[in-house]
């Protein structure tokens, strides 16, 4: 017998929507988050386009919520419990944990997010965490009258960009190309932003620094010419990569780890539902990744009453 009907990877608004339907279904779900509640959001300053929040919303405010009403239903929710393997048998899934536990359940909603795509340049590693940051909410107050560069031209490049003038001096945008793709009302505030330098058709080839980040290295795109930005801290910001190296093997998914699944959340697995930033999609926001959730656990709940039929 399965220690639960429905296991849940990923405490972030995906996750956190398939719990609270969950168990309003009256679903036995278990929610498994190896970090702190609310995923990527936890880290992002603000939302101003969630849907029912005229004012700004801190963007730590927004998981506690999601789990403080998904528990007020019962669902299970058990922090810093990491997945450490997936397998499938016939009766579900079993889910070995970091820990040296095991749980077991008919039907799993995967939903365990995305993390930030690395540059692959000399310096950055070794200096992550000592100028080197994917994280402007978390380590911006850092470099207060600092020069800092953020690279990226995406919607998370340029809003971090703008949260980090409240302490830099000079932020240099680094953008490979000499356009923006952030939404027009995120480019208009960074061009009137006198805080901010966009430093385009430049690509980073290496961070300098020893034991702190002590300049950056670009390239030209047309002319191949390096020059050095003299910044102290640099943020980056060049795309996500989905975190689903345990469901390789289990489902269709591309060379990024997105995972192929409609609309409807089903995977080539049967029982097995991606929801959230995990899943192939156009948009990748908190809204999308509720709407996910809510439609994993319903296909979730018709899978299992199914599974009662047979």
């Amino acid at each position: 017998m399965s220690d639960c009907d429905l296991l849940i990877l990923g405490g972030g608004p995906a996750g956190l929507t398939a719990g609270l339907y969950a168990a309003r279904a009256r679903l036995h779900a278990v929610l498994l988050e190896r970090m702190m509640m609310g995923g990527q959001i936890a880290t992002t300053e603000t939302l101003e386009n969630y849907p029912g929040f005229p004012e700004p919303l801190a963007g730590a405010e927004l998981g506690p919520l999601f789990e403080k009403q998904a528990q007020q239903f019962g669902l299970d929710v058990r922090r810093f419990q990491e997945a450490a393997a997936l397998e499938r048998h016939e009766s579900g899934f079993s889910v070995a944990l970091a820990d040296g536990s095991r749980i077991t359940a008919r039907a799993l909603i995967a939903a365990m997010g995305t993390e930030w795509v690395k540059l692959g340049i000399p310096g950055e590693d070794n200096l992550r965490g000592v100028g080197v940051s994917y994280c402007a909410t978390c380590d911006g107050a850092f470099f207060r009258d600092q020069e800092i560069a953020v690279i990226g031209g995406g919607n998370s490049a340029i809003e971090e960009a703008l949260f980090l003038t409240k302490f830099a001096r000079r932020v240099h945008v680094v953008h490979r190309r000499d356009t923006l793709r952030a939404e027009r009302i995120v480019q208009e505030r960074a061009f009137a932003n006198d805080r901010i330098a966009f430093v385009w058709n430049h690509v980073p080839v290496a961070i300098r620094g020893e034991s702190a980040v002590e300049g950056l290295e670009v390239r030209d795109v047309n002319r191949g010419e390096t020059t050095v930005l003299p910044v102290t801290g640099v943020f980056i910001y060049i795309g996500m990569r989905a975190n689903t190296a345990l469901l390789q093997g289990l489902v269709a998914m591309d060379d990024r780890g997105f995972v192929a699944a409609g609309e409807d959340t089903v995977t080539t697995c049967p029982g097995l539902f991606a929801a959230g930033d995990i899943r192939q999609k156009p948009l990748r926001q908190v809204v999308t990744a509720v709407s996910d959730g809510a439609v994993a656990a319903v296909m979730a709940e018709k899978y299992l009453e199914n599974l009662g039929d047979e």
